[in-house]
């Protein structure tokens, strides 16, 4: 008797749809992140053409990962278009982290959506760069100083965690 491996996975994975980048975006975004992989393509066949109308063959999902998390890329057509309202949250130990993701992430996005650590990458989708010393000074038990971290982020794009610091201890 063999044993089968049951394939590990986590409950929630993040669909992606795009309109035809689907395989471009995942190629990117395990680009940027050390640890990712490209997973299995998908492509559609002849059953369904008359809903979905892509030709056979055509990339139809992409799996990736990103960090350990696990994404789908799908390529369901120009219906639906990436919102502010969901964004991933890439916390940063180091000031060189916060400028490695929000330069790849921002190449080609939409440089309006980019404030307080928030961009818009150029598929759509909303990124948060954020160093987790963000968290701590905000957290601060004397509520001035939070509010002095707090007023200084307000100012940024790209969080800068000396002037964060400064803030607090100023």
């Amino acid at each position: 008797m063999s044993e089968v491996k049951e394939k590990q996975s986590q409950k929630i994975t993040a669909n992606l749809w795009f309109d035809g980048q689907a395989e471009e975006a995942a190629r990117f975004y395990t680009s940027i992140f050390k640890n990712s992989r490209m997973g299995s393509v998908s492509r559609y066949g002849k059953a369904g053409y008359e809903i979905h109308g892509k030709p056979e063959g055509t990339v139809m999902t992409v799996a990736f990962q990103i960090e350990g998390q696990e994404f789908v890329a799908l390529n369901g057509g120009p219906q639906y278009k990436f919102t502010e309202a969901i964004s991933f949250i890439i916390n940063c130990a180091t000031q060189e982290e916060v400028n490695h993701y929000w330069y790849a992430l921002a190449e080609g996005g939409d440089e309006k959506a980019q404030v307080c650590g928030w961009l818009k990458d150029k598929y759509g989708v909303s990124w948060q760069i954020v160093p987790v010393v963000l968290f701590e000074l905000l957290s601060d038990p004397d509520p001035g100083k939070a509010q002095s971290v707090m007023n200084a982020m307000l100012q940024m794009k790209k969080i800068d965690i000396d002037q964060l610091k400064q803030a607090a201890n100023s």
